[in-house]
């Protein structure tokens, strides 16, 4: 196995503002403090739709979404920020303890079937792909299912991120074990000595277009994002198991501006940002009035998995540690 490292994003903004004032720190209700594992060009573009339409700034701090999860632990009871933004439902469900259950306006049109705790709201609906450089390997000799990853003449050409810091390897290593069931660990082993691991998801696309390897595990939207740039680049969606999940918004309990957060989580799920997130960005929406995004399959048309929970896997360490004996990590 191969193991590429790239130099992390650099985090952007700061933590909570706040000014010191007769010995009593007040914050700045104009500032929405964020934490979001969202890629840099889906928050270069959403954050200045924010700030102008509510009038509020967002200070908004990019990480994967592990470290995400992991810092929001540690700030439990003193939190620095007020939403998590764009983290896999899953691991905000076991966030639930440091979370305030907020129901947004227009609630009554997210899709009720993508609600998995009262925790949080979803998001959007990520869909899980195989981008393809069809430069570099024909479509049509291209694996079509998970289970045709695991041959071994595609080791050293998959490129995937690292599921002890990204949200999305860690979904797609839960669909490679409810697709497999009692054989999941064993199936995802050998699809495992394929990767090339990259340290977020985002970068598996890039790795992709510029050829370091001929495929890569990856959001849809990633992916559609250079196929859509002109890259050399094809979709698939694996017949075996098409895993499609909602990832999630959430405020976080006692953050040091819960109006404002609540302001933002209003705004994220809003019709317009909700199109716009289709249309410029290829996130598919969690509501119910919003279409998908042009040129790709219906859900409907899918074999699409229902992955089963962290907590029905048993649990984020555990998993983590089968993770890393699989990958030698």
């Amino acid at each position: 196995m191969k193991v590429r490292k790239r130099t992390l994003l650099a985090m952007a903004g700061v933590l909570a503002a706040s000014t010191l004032l007769g010995g009593t720190a007040f914050a700045d209700d104009k500032v929405v403090t964020v934490y979001t594992a969202h890629i840099s060009a889906i928050v270069d573009k959403l954050i200045p739709m924010f700030e102008k339409e509510t009038g509020l700034k967002a200070e908004v701090v990019k990480m994967g979404s592990g470290d995400v999860a992991k810092r929001a632990k540690a700030e439990a009871g003193k939190p620095a920020a007020d939403v998590i933004w764009s983290i896999s439902g899953s691991a905000l469900t076991e966030l639930a303890d440091i979370l305030e259950p907020y129901q947004p306006k227009d609630f009554d049109k997210i899709n009720q079937k993508l609600i998995g705790s009262p925790a949080w709201t979803p998001y959007t609906g990520v869909v899980y792909v195989l981008a393809v450089n069809t430069s570099l390997l024909p479509l049509d000799q291209a694996p079509k299912s998970w289970a045709e990853l695991a041959d071994p003449k595609w080791q050293g050409k998959i490129a995937s991120a690292r599921a002890d810091n990204s949200g999305s390897a860690m979904q797609q290593l839960q669909g490679v074990l409810t697709i497999f069931g009692d054989k999941g660990w064993d199936e995802y082993g050998k699809i495992a000595k394929n990767f090339v691991l990259t340290d977020s998801s985002g970068a598996v696309p890039r790795y992709v277009a510029d050829g370091e390897t001929p495929m890569g595990l990856t959001l849809e939207d990633n992916a559609l994002q250079y196929v859509q740039g002109g890259s050399p680049m094809s979709i698939v969606h694996l017949t075996d198991g098409t895993i499609a999940t909602p990832d999630g918004i959430a405020l976080i309990k006692g953050g040091p501006n819960p109006e404002g957060g609540k302001k933002f989580i209003d705004w994220a799920l809003s019709k317009s940002t909700q199109e716009t997130l289709v249309k410029e960005i290829g996130r598919r929406s969690v509501r119910t009035d919003v279409s998908g995004p042009a040129g790709l399959p219906d859900l409907a048309d899918l074999n699409v998995v229902q992955i089963k929970s962290l907590a029905d896997l048993g649990g984020t360490d555990a998993i983590l540690a089968k993770w890393r004996t699989a990958t030698g990590q």
